[in-house]
């Protein structure tokens, strides 16, 4: 028996991240690519996978879809720790944006 834990960029997990980032996370996705991303007068964005490199999304510019990646500002070693750097990025976002975050427990 191994204690190992499982990898944070496994295909079933990057498949959730993804999935709940598009579905409950709209907006964010978008702040994050404005700001973040380097895609300021991006219309629409998606995550479309995680990778020990960053966030990858798409941002829609002018109506053209364009890859770009965000960076994690730390080490990615487990499922929990790819939320606290979304949160991060997220708050770096709305910081950058002037845009008011949500409240904890908003969601």
């Amino acid at each position: 028996m191994t204690d190992a834990r499982p990898d944070p960029f496994a295909p079933e997990i990057e498949a959730a991240v993804v999935a709940h980032m598009n579905g409950d996370h709209v907006e964010d996705n978008l702040l994050i690519v404005r700001s973040l991303g380097g895609l300021p007068s991006a219309t629409d964005a998606a995550m479309v996978g995680i990778s020990p490199a960053g966030a990858h999304f798409e941002g829609v510019v002018d109506g053209e879809r364009t890859p770009t990646t965000v960076p994690w500002s730390a080490q990615i070693a487990d499922r929990g720790a790819i939320r606290v750097e979304v949160v991060r990025m997220y708050h770096e976002a709305c910081v950058a944006l002037g845009v008011e975050p949500r409240q904890a427990g908003e969601h």
